[in-house]
């Protein structure tokens, strides 16, 4: 009897240690996340316009005797013609508030914006006002354009350094504007343009990035080297005026989805038209 006992005892003990095996089996389930981990997305290939291969116009620039020149002369005076006073969307009354206005629109559009300001204002009418405002106020007034917490943090640390350091008024220049919480130089360069008439850049959002890919004007995807190449080739005294024209024409003409290749006035000298964009 006592020598059964041993034997089931070892057997149970065999038992134990085969279940414990089994319960020590972690590789399977390492090669099994190795397998479910998702393939990097290789990044989509900027859009290649370079007009220098294009047109065959290593030194292209602001030189209209040029073929490029004379085909960013003609896409100017066409702008200008479809969009003879082109401003921002926005309404606004004050600096500040396009500021303001200018931070709320960020993944936004500005038909909502333009319906959440008008009381935003007449509760904080001034830099100051907007400095102290309460965040939990603040953030509920602001909640239907998005990303209301940033925003509401954005406003009251820029609204601070404006009344605190500029006395209440927006800083006429790109150095101090960007050190302003929430501003890059794209807010930045719709402030101090359209606000105070300063040509400190060419601001780029979503349709400016989009056009000017598709116009050839820059082969980037980086929005500060887009600006950069624009303001290689755009004469100084149009940058305020062809972002707003470039915005106008993209939300009109030149959709991201569809554009309407038919009916635009740029068609001629635009080396996208046509193409199908996938």
């Amino acid at each position: 009897m006592a020598a059964k006992k041993k034997v089931s005892a070892k057997k149970k003990v065999a038992a134990k240690k085969t279940v414990s095996a089994k319960k020590k089996v972690p590789a399977k389930k390492k090669v099994s996340a190795k397998k479910k981990a998702p393939k990097p997305t290789p990044p989509l290939p900027p859009v290649d316009h370079d007009p220098a291969r294009r047109f065959g116009e290593p030194n292209w620039g602001t030189e209209w005797s040029t073929p490029v020149g004379a085909r960013i002369g003609r896409i100017l005076d066409t702008l200008a013609r479809s969009y003879p006073e082109p401003t921002t969307a926005l309404t606004w009354q004050d600096p500040v508030h396009l500021l303001v206005a200018t931070i709320l629109s960020a993944q936004c559009t500005d038909e909502r914006v333009n319906q959440v300001t008008p009381a935003l204002f007449r509760r904080y009418p001034t830099a100051a006002a907007l400095a102290a405002a309460d965040p939990t106020e603040l953030e509920a007034m602001i909640h239907s354009t998005g990303f209301f917490r940033a925003k509401a943090r954005s406003i009251i640390g820029a609204c601070e350094i404006i009344a605190t350091r500029h006395g209440g008024a927006i800083p006429p220049s790109m150095e101090a504007m960007v050190e302003l919480p929430g501003v890059a130089r794209k807010t930045a360069n719709v402030v101090l343009g359209t606000a105070l008439g300063l040509a400190t850049g060419v601001a780029v959002d979503t349709h400016v990035k989009r056009l000017a890919g598709r116009l050839a004007l820059s082969s980037h995807t980086d929005t500060d080297k887009i600006e950069q190449d624009l303001m290689r080739v755009i004469p100084q005294e149009r940058w305020i005026g062809f972002s707003h024209q470039l915005i106008l024409h993209g939300r009109q003409v030149c959709q991201a989805r569809k554009p309407r290749c038919g009916e635009c006035p740029l068609a001629a000298d635009c080396p996208s038209a046509n193409i199908d964009p996938q």
